[in-house]
């Protein structure tokens, strides 16, 4: 995806010089709202998994977001959560053969990142499953067309599709722990078991009650076991040497979520009934009921082995992490049945469910770590030990409203979603931090010129400032009240950290002083809650709300734009009106000023972008393109170009100079809101309605570079072949004129070779020693030169030369051969070679149709009178008597078919 951006460069002056190129390099497109369906959704999987016979786990990862079916939900969840499709997220430990160093994939890494999609399911995906049959990694996938597809994720491409058997969709998948033996479990009350390797179903497991949606195979295979949980709340032990149903589970009262085994006779299980149970599975009885207060979607087993001390684990025992509707982990004691530790989170506990909630959770003990899922689409790593975050993934972003580059260097983005919480992405690994403190949805940001602090403004009507530390940590340090509607628009300062103004709904505009203990990096580090801000100056500065504010580069004015289709400027130091810009038709919704000249750009919601002079407040400049509102713009080139974003979801570049919009550019699907550039003015960020954040990159000195190149090796060539030319070495010269690509240049090599003594020998002993490609570019060539009396001569010769030592089987090999003949039959000569080459091409399978113009099948050989050869025409012979030809060549061109 490419695009434009003008701007000055060096000490070039020219228009056309200024323009500049930006390349999308990376496009973090982020999962949309899955459509919403009459009944709730059918939750859906991945597994991870390798060859894992007797071996040792390793690590896993995955994530799924599944459409909803139409169908009952197995678990229950998506009605009681408000959320009309439901994003399951399975992890699968992977295992290695002893001794066995780890692949690409399955050694540690400091990111995860969407690799690819694969495509190919006519209906909605059920549940995923990954694993390698035997290796490398592949993924297994179901749909509502009742078929199992095995892909390679990393190509990707489908390796096989096969029929699921079962009579409705699949609702949950496992592996076994050699990864050969693959479980379904259907809507349909069926489980399938499928042999991966000899792709075939060996079990039909029928005796569930309802939809299966939790198939679990037993870690000890010599048992052959395998568990399962339905709509009945039951768990059942199937034996599969026998394929029948050995025991019945019964302890649950609402949907089993989640089963983990502590040894070959233990077993534990979670369920939304808010207790887990630990099952003997040699006596087939319940152990104990331990109620932990919560809806609990997932439980994990700590092993026995490790320091587990800061989690509250004094002694020997078993142990279990539980995650659920509230959104945090907790660690039990199977012994006293009690809490033992309860993770601090930055948030309030709610006691219903929520976004917050944890769907997934899995110990990994190749990292010792420990990851959620949560109903945001979040995959969260922490500390096994400690429970302190490591990392974490944002999966969805919603809507987003606005985006800022962040950081020293503009290496994080801040993004303000359609939330209470902020996103801080690290863009060289995707680490994303949430940041929580507003209580609505946040509205706008904007940063300080040092990247290290920037203010947000909320729909909860009040403003925060943000501060990130030396490890890129970012923390509120302070906080201020005082508009009466959400604040809609906030600008800092460009000089100092010392100021920053806020416009809101209400129609006002504010000043609020930094205090220096914020800007003090000593003094910032020591805030343990934040300090509270005043507003020094308020201001009604319009009659409708205002949407954009702005600071000029010297910290002396101020400029404002609202919906009563007015920008006014005003002066920092005490708020007071300088001036009014009047002449947009439609509400202003962004203002922004020159960073080198005194001028104010505006855009409105009339589809123009002006410029304004500070001085005399009149319109400089008017930009139209844009079809629909015109939402935010920038200065971007040093002051040389206008980018603007639009609510049609096209970008705009436009040059000041000429007026002109020298690129358009169709990134996003929906409202851009969010437009920033960094500080080296060589990349761009934007954010849209369609959940997507793409950056942009100026790469306009790369290909200038490159044209730079091109150029001066052209030069080179076109000397190199005039040198070749004075040195009569014809063979080489006419390669190199081939390889420029250049018509005219070949021909007067062409021509320099006949006007040589026997010029037509040495013609055909250079054009003979082509290669195949050469013979083609020379033959598309000819077929200009034809065309004109002052170069058919030679357009013949070479012609001549092509017939009389190339066979016909391997003329019509030639690419274009049939095009070339079609166009060269009507400027040559049909008493001198023309019906010979139509016999030809009709002898050789080349069938022609065309007004004015048909010709007969070909007479058996025998029946075939002779023909004399015509001199130098080789293998093509002059048919007189054995065909027959009607028409005139002048009437039409013929067609081949």
């Amino acid at each position: 995806m490419g695009s434009s951006c003008s701007a000055p460069v060096g000490a070039k002056s020219t228009s056309s010089m200024w323009k500049r190129e930006l390349s999308c390099t990376a496009c973090s497109r982020m999962r949309k709202r899955m459509s919403q369906h009459s009944r709730s959704a059918l939750m859906t999987r991945w597994v991870c998994a390798r060859d894992r016979l007797g071996q040792e786990w390793r690590e896993f990862w995955g994530v799924c977001a599944g459409p909803g079916f139409g169908l009952d939900d197995p678990r229950e969840c998506a009605p009681s959560w408000g959320h009309s499709t439901v994003l399951s997220h399975a992890l699968c430990a992977s295992r290695d053969p002893p001794g066995a160093s780890p692949g690409p994939a399955q050694g540690p890494s400091s990111s995860l990142c969407c690799v690819g999609l694969a495509e190919s399911h006519a209906q909605a995906v059920a549940p995923w499953v990954t694993v390698p049959v035997p290796c490398p990694q592949v993924l297994v996938t179901g749909s509502r067309a009742l078929l199992l597809r095995r892909w390679h994720w990393r190509e990707p491409s489908c390796e096989r599709t096969w029929r699921a058997v079962h009579t409705a969709p699949v609702a949950t998948m496992a592996f076994d722990p050699t990864a050969t033996l693959l479980a379904t479990g259907g809507c349909d009350s069926t489980i399938k078991i499928w042999d991966m390797i000899k792709h075939y179903c060996t079990h039909n497991l029928k005796g569930s009650s309802g939809v299966v949606h939790l198939v679990e195979f037993h870690p000890d295979i010599s048992r052959l076991q395998l568990f399962s949980s339905s709509m009945d709340y039951k768990i059942r032990i199937w034996d599969l040497s026998s394929s029948k149903c050995v025991a019945v589970l019964d302890g649950h009262f609402s949907a089993v979520t989640s089963l983990a085994f502590a040894d070959g006779n233990t077993l534990l299980s979670s369920g939304r009934d808010k207790i887990c149970m630990v099952w003997d599975l040699e006596t087939r009885q319940s152990k104990r009921t331990v109620p932990v207060y919560e809806t609990v979607e997932a439980a994990v087993l700590l092993p026995e082995e490790g320091d587990f001390s800061q989690l509250g684990v004094k002694k020997q025992g078993l142990h279990f992490v539980t995650a659920g509707s509230k959104g945090i982990l907790r660690v039990w004691d199977v012994a006293t049945a009690a809490c033992v530790h309860t993770q601090a989170v930055p948030f309030a506990l709610r006691e219903e469910p929520s976004e917050r909630s944890l769907s997934q959770c899995q110990f990994v003990p190749a990292r010792n770590e420990i990851l959620t899922v949560s109903l945001e689409h979040n995959i969260v790593f922490y500390d096994a030990q400690s429970l302190q975050l490591r990392k974490q993934l944002a999966g969805y972003n919603e809507e987003v409203l606005d985006v800022k580059f962040l950081g020293p260097g503009d290496s994080h983005i801040v993004v303000a979603t359609n939330s209470p919480q902020l996103k801080v992405f690290e863009l060289a690994t995707s680490h994303c931090q949430i940041l929580y403190g507003h209580t609505e949805t946040i509205l706008a940001l904007d940063v300080f010129r040092k990247g290290l602090m920037f203010v947000t403004g909320a729909k909860d009507r009040s403003i925060r400032v943000w501060r990130m530390g030396r490890a890129g940590r970012v923390t509120c340090v302070a906080q201020g009240l005082g508009h009466a509607h959400g604040v809609g628009a906030v600008t800092c300062s460009r000089l100092k950290e010392n100021f920053i103004v806020t416009s809101s709904q209400d129609c006002t505009i504010k000043i609020w002083n930094i205090p220096e203990s914020l800007t003090s990096k000593a003094k910032a580090a020591s805030i343990s809650s934040p300090e509270p801000l005043h507003a020094r100056v308020t201001e009604r500065g319009h009659d409708k709300d205002i949407n954009s504010v702005a600071v000029s580069p010297n910290d002396k004015l101020l400029a404002t734009g609202s919906q009563d289709r007015l920008a006014k400027l005003w002066s920092c130091s005490d708020c007071s009106l300088l001036g009014v810009f009047s002449g947009h038709k439609r509400g202003i919704w962004c203002v922004q000023f020159s960073p080198v000249d005194q001028v104010l750009a505006t855009s409105s919601a009339d589809g123009t972008l002006k410029l304004w002079g500070l001085r005399d407040f009149s319109c400089l400049k008017t930009f139209e393109g844009h079809d629909a509102s015109v939402l935010k713009i920038i200065f971007v080139s040093r002051g040389a170009q206008l980018l603007s974003s639009g609510s049609d979801g096209l970008l705009k570049l436009w040059t000041i100079k000429t007026n002109e919009c020298v690129k358009t550019l169709d990134g996003h699907e929906d409202k851009i809101w969010g437009l920033h550039s960094n500080k080296k003015d060589d990349t761009v960020v934007t954010a849209s309605s369609d959940s997507c954040i793409t950056l942009w990159q100026d790469v306009t000195e790369i290909e200038e570079k490159e044209a730079q190149a091109k150029q001066e090796e052209q030069i080179m060539k076109e000397q190199e072949l005039s040198n070749l030319l004075h040195e009569k070495r014809y063979l080489k010269a006419l390669g190199l004129a081939i390889s420029l690509d250049r018509p005219h240049t070949v021909l007067t090599v062409v021509k320099a070779i006949l006007k040589e003594p026997e010029g037509r020998r040495h013609l055909e002993e250079n054009i003979v020693r082509l290669r195949k490609d050469q013979k083609e570019a020379v033959l598309a060539f000819l077929v200009t030169w034809n065309t004109n009396s002052r170069n058919c001569h030679e357009a013949q010769a070479v012609m001549e030369t092509l017939l009389k030592h190339e066979a016909p089987d391997s003329l019509l090999q030639f690419s274009g051969i049939k095009s070339a003949v079609e166009s060269l039959l009507p400027y040559t000569g049909e008493a001198l070679w023309g019906q010979e080459v139509l016999a030809w091409v009709r002898d050789h399978g080349m069938l022609w149709g065309g007004r004015g113009m048909s010709v007969n099948p070909p007479l058996p050989p025998s029946q075939a009178a002779p023909s004399p050869v015509h001199p130098g025409l080789g293998h093509i012979q002059r048919v007189r008597d054995s065909h027959s030809f009607s028409g005139n060549l002048c009437q039409g061109f013929p067609t081949l078919t």
